[in-house]
């Protein structure tokens, strides 16, 4: 049984209303948090040599994302136990690996990992509400493979972490959708180590096809725990099928509501 899983009472219908309200609320908060977030990065961009940049951007969006769990579980409308993270928060050159069954899964991540960058599409980069701050952290862009991949490697050589989600969008096959091969190719290339994280959730909320507007079950729990950690080999394609498959054994499918 996952970890997250446990018996809840139901709410009652007089409460749903205010409960609905309050998760959109925590989600406008996440937003606003962002946005001012950009605004201030949009200033900080020219100002900032590049290294300094980076670290700045990358700690301040996990410091925000940190604060966001922190009034979510004060609020007591979600709670993330992802502590394991912190062994891993000053480890320079890692690639995270993780199982992606949320719209939420790398605000988990980063909150606690402030050297990491994500991957994005080159689309949320050019932005104006949401590229300042990717751009500040030197985040990745996706609109080119060569070209992710080499920024990528260029990255964890100069100590940074990198966070990945190899199904490439949230799980619609469980356990795990196919796994793209990109972060093998990486690993290969910078000599860089796989580190495996498990995300698990007895929650459907911002999965594949969860409607915004649609109340879950409260609390939303999340837990996150580490896994393996794989050593980079010379067949990237191989390495792909084997963390695949680790991944398909060990992640916890939660049980379907009712």
């Amino acid at each position: 049984m996952s970890p997250t899983t446990a018996e809840r009472p139901p709410l009652p219908w007089a409460l749903r209303p205010l409960a609905w309200l309050a998760l959109q609320l925590h989600l406008l908060l996440l937003g606003a948090m962002s946005v001012a977030w950009n605004a201030a990065a949009l200033l900080l961009y020219p100002l900032l040599p590049r290294p300094l940049g980076r670290r700045v951007g990358r700690a301040m969006v996990a410091w925000g994302y940190g604060l966001f769990w922190r009034i979510a579980a004060c609020t007591g409308m979600m709670h993330l136990r992802a502590e394991v993270l912190d062994t891993l928060r000053d480890e320079p050159g890692l690639i995270i690996v993780a199982n992606h069954p949320s719209m939420l899964d790398a605000v988990m991540l980063v909150a606690r990992l402030p050297r990491s960058a994500c991957i994005l599409k080159a689309s949320l980069m050019r932005n104006p509400l949401l590229g300042p701050g990717a751009r500040l952290a030197r985040y990745i862009r996706n609109d080119s493979a060569r070209g992710m991949v080499l920024c990528a490697v260029d990255d964890l050589r100069d100590g940074g972490q990198l966070v990945l989600f190899p199904e490439g969008t949230r799980t619609t096959r469980r356990p795990v959708n196919p796994f793209h091969a990109s972060f093998a190719l990486i690993a290969r290339r910078a000599a860089a180590p796989i580190q495996t994280v498990f995300i698990d959730t007895d929650s459907p909320y911002l999965g594949k096809g969860w409607p915004l507007w649609r109340l879950p079950p409260l609390p939303i729990r999340f837990s996150v725990r580490l896994g393996r950690r794989f050593a980079p080999t010379d067949d990237h394609l191989a390495l792909r099928d084997e963390v695949e498959a680790y991944f398909a054994a060990g992640v916890h499918v939660p049980q379907p509501e009712p």
